[in-house]
């Protein structure tokens, strides 16, 4: 039997039918909702905050992520920390010299100039040392959409016995 009788009576349509991909989503807030519970501790607003992570969660850096939701970088840099991203400008060794400044053992000139900072390197650190994370924000973050205890798509996936 020859390729063209095989392929005798076959037609190509210009049409498909789209399946799309099978998705489980329990979120019923978008991330601007879900950040309104944090809008006092977070130093702009949710629609603005919301921005910001999202652009971030998609590789902008901080500087890039602060332009997008049109907020100064420092402020885009303490909603990120506050929400649970690990931002720290400083080293170890300009931690300890921001400490003893704290501490009101040496000046801000003079802690400035030992540790090598710039004013906004310098206050975000400040920031960083004196505010703690939101508790609970991280979840909010990263985890969304908790999946419920049974699997939705559970009968559509054969089991590994349907196999044999």
């Amino acid at each position: 039997m020859a390729l063209s009788e095989i392929a005798a009576g076959l037609e190509v349509t210009t049409e498909q039918q789209d399946c799309g991909v099978a998705t489980v989503d329990h979120t019923e807030a978008s991330l601007e909702e879900r950040l309104t519970a944090f809008e006092e501790r977070i130093p702009c607003s949710p629609a603005r905050a919301a921005v910001v992570v999202e652009a971030y969660t998609e590789g902008a850096s901080v500087g890039r992520a602060a332009a997008v939701a049109d907020v100064p970088e420092t402020t885009a840099a303490k909603t990120l920390y506050l929400l649970g991203e690990p931002i720290d400008p400083l080293t170890p060794t300009a931690r300890r010299i921001l400490e003893d400044w704290l501490a009101g053992e040496i000046s801000r000139t003079e802690a400035r100039t030992l540790a090598g900072l710039g004013d906004r390197e310098f206050a975000l650190g400040a920031y960083v040392a004196t505010h703690d994370r939101i508790d609970g924000a991280e979840s909010v973050i990263t985890d969304p959409s908790p999946l419920p205890e049974e699997d939705p798509l559970a009968d559509a996936r054969s089991a590994p016995g349907d196999l044999i």
